[in-house]
């Protein structure tokens, strides 16, 4: 029988850090005795290869270049491996999670992203049983098909849709969380798929690669005494091409006339504003209330249920398109790859 073949691709992050025990200094673990150091891999169905960044990178320094090594380290091995893995630190690991899953277009095979909070030398670490989940999902298959066809994120025994996850906490093994979908799969004394949230989102199987993106995006917070000076001064940043403007509740911002005249000016320049909520979960509805229906008036566009970091970097991904107006607000709220749900 076909062993699935893993390629687990280490980009840096906590996971991948053993303790010294004379000095107590944390240093970068080698993927090439990753047996001997996790025998209980060896217990998987598959064979697994390694490939980590020859400069390892903490996730704070995570940027869209690495992103694109990324994707091309996938599209390069994606002949001859059944699924990747990819070991990420957490802080950006949604980020990159959003990102991958809009620039892997027509993915057919599962990447998964996992890391720890723990190093993996740790005595109560996270990262062992991450890890070792992590591997087990990509190697899933039924029929030589691929259960899982598109970017996860794994952790703490949850299996979230990459584009859907946010971290929530900086000390609890349980980091993420996936507001407006529930986990496509949970690791307990069975790996319990939920097969009825799994989908396939192209109908070609011939992967392909965005490799250009367009950083000159910025998120703003709406808070309670925004003043029109920060607002301009945003709005006025050099090559600014898009915002993702975090709203109150379900859409709704401060209805002055500065506040609505300054976005107006901004969208009649060009610039692309996508309204998110700023809560934890729930949609954007700019119809609901007046505060956002004036915000639908002049062109800001409805993300909908979709997270920030998802939104931030689909702007990446779409901005390189040079769509005109009305084909960049129906593109942004078209789900790629189930990224947001378009019920209000």
């Amino acid at each position: 029988m076909h062993k699935q073949a893993i390629l687990l691709i280490y980009t840096g992050g906590t996971i991948g850090m053993v303790k010294d025990f004379e000095t107590g200094a944390l240093k970068a673990f080698n993927f090439n005795q990753l047996l001997e150091r996790i025998p209980e891999l060896q217990l998987l169905d598959c064979t697994i290869d390694t490939y980590s960044f020859e400069d390892p990178i903490d996730s704070s320094d995570m940027n869209p270049e690495h992103w694109i090594t990324i994707a091309e380290v996938i599209e390069k091995n994606y002949q001859d491996f059944d699924g990747f893995v990819v070991l990420h630190g957490s802080d950006t690991m949604s980020y990159t999670a959003s990102a991958l899953s809009f620039m892997l277009r027509n993915l057919s095979k599962p990447v998964i992203l996992t890391g720890s909070q723990l190093p993996i030398g740790d005595l109560r670490t996270d990262a062992k049983e991450n890890l070792i989940t992590a591997i087990q999902i990509a190697s899933l298959h039924q029929d030589k098909i691929p259960v899982i066809k598109e970017v996860g994120l794994y952790f703490e025994y949850k299996l979230y849709r990459g584009n859907r996850t946010t971290k929530i906490s900086a000390e609890h093994f349980n980091a993420f969380t996936s507001p407006n979908l529930p986990h496509l799969a949970e690791s307990g004394v069975h790996l319990k798929v939920n097969e009825h949230l799994l989908d396939d989102f192209y109908e070609s199987n011939q992967l392909t690669i965005q490799k250009e993106l367009n950083d000159d995006v910025f998120i703003l917070k709406i808070f309670p005494g925004i003043t029109q000076s920060v607002l301009e001064a945003v709005l006025n940043i050099p090559h600014l091409k898009a915002i993702v403007l975090e709203t109150f509740g379900s859409g709704n911002a401060p209805t002055p006339f500065w506040f609505i005249n300054c976005l107006q000016k901004a969208i009649q320049r060009g610039i692309k504003i996508v309204n998110v909520t700023q809560c934890w979960g729930g949609s954007v509805d700019m119809g609901k209330y007046e505060t956002g229906t004036a915000l639908k008036q002049i062109g800001v566009i409805s993300g909908y249920d979709i997270t920030t970091e998802a939104a931030i970097t689909k702007l990446m991904v779409l901005l390189p398109q040079n769509l005109s107006a009305p084909a960049f607000s129906k593109a942004f709220q078209t789900p790629i790859c189930g990224e947001l749900s378009l019920e209000e």
